[in-house]
């Protein structure tokens, strides 16, 4: 797919981060967008970047308010996109919605673990398994499903857990690989991309707390958990009190948005570049690649203390 002009592309998460600038730079080529997020607020101040520039005429926009773990809700966005855009097609499915949490069996409620493993995993595989006859459709089509480089490298450092969401990307990149060949079985005219960022300029921290709790503050179990992951990086955390915590969670989430060596423009732009150029493997940020190559090459050192320090060193990460 070389260009993206006429087009009808479908985006998960589409209300902030890289699902806000997919939609901004397909509009950008021409292309017709429908989102989903579960803010209507954040779809909104979306459609509005979209629509700074004058729109080519019949070009469509459309905001769908779902959970995409909930596959009732993909089906009435599917239903709403036929209806809206007058369609029985799309070209473009990018999923891209996902949460952050869950990270420990130990610390974190059953719940919170699942929220996260069915919102990372079961979106993407919802989403497949919910658009795939609209794709096959068309005449030519592709499925970008966002992995992450914890689908390579389950971790974050070594002062937090981090199960949930590493397992689900683990279980996105493999099945977008396994689609490779199933799709060249069944419908050669349709292709799939895995996508693995590394740290990009988003709002997942901030956005994950959200849709976890339902407000930006930590919880109790999560307050625990911030003091394990200060003690994990060397901090002396018995004199902090609580609120002292939650502003350094709050300021974490802040250093992750603003201090990314990415950003979520830089980002989306790698991603349609990769379409275009029919990639099936698409790592995002030079610390992705630089993680990539060396899990590659030292398997067995990966999850020790001296691969994540010369990681740190080597990219200047501030997360974990």
């Amino acid at each position: 797919m070389k260009d993206f002009a006429g087009k009808i592309a479908v985006i998960t998460g589409g209300g902030t981060g890289m699902g806000r600038e997919l939609a901004r730079q397909l509009v950008a080529e021409g292309c017709n967008v429908a989102m989903c997020d579960v803010s209507a607020e954040a779809m909104a101040e979306t459609k509005r970047l979209c629509e700074v520039e004058k729109l080519p005429q019949g070009l469509r926009i459309t905001t769908h308010v779902a959970d995409v773990s909930i596959e009732d809700h993909y089906k009435r966005f599917r239903d709403e996109l036929i209806e809206q855009q007058a369609t029985d097609k799309i070209h473009l499915l990018f999923n891209n919605a996902g949460i952050g949490g869950g990270g420990s069996l130990f610390t974190n409620t059953r719940e919170q673990w699942e929220r996260t493993f069915n919102i990372c995993w079961g979106g993407v595989y919802l989403g497949v398994r919910t658009f795939l006859p609209l794709l096959v459709k068309a005449d030519e089509a592709h499925i970008v499903n966002t992995s992450s480089v914890n689908g390579f490298w389950a971790s974050v450092g070594m002062g937090v857990s981090h199960t949930a969401y590493s397992a689900a990307k683990f279980a996105v990149k493999g099945f977008t690989e396994a689609m490779i060949n199933d799709l060249r079985l069944n419908a050669p005219h349709v292709k799939c991309s895995v996508v693995m960022p590394g740290h990009i300029g988003t709002s997942i921290v901030s956005n994950s707390r959200k849709v976890q709790n339902g407000a930006d503050q930590l919880n109790p179990d999560e307050l625990r958990q911030a003091r394990q992951r200060l003690q994990g990086q060397g901090i002396d955390v018995a004199k902090m009190s609580d609120a002292d915590i939650q502003q350094l969670a709050l300021d974490r989430a802040r250093i992750f948005h603003d201090e990314a060596p990415t950003s979520a423009a830089a980002a989306a732009k790698i991603i349609l570049d990769g379409v275009k150029a029919d990639r099936w493997r698409i790592l995002v940020g030079d610390d992705a690649h630089l993680l990539d190559e060396r899990v590659r090459k030292t398997p067995e050192q990966a999850y020790t203390p001296e691969f994540y320090q010369g990681i740190v060193a080597a990219t200047g990460w501030k997360v974990g």
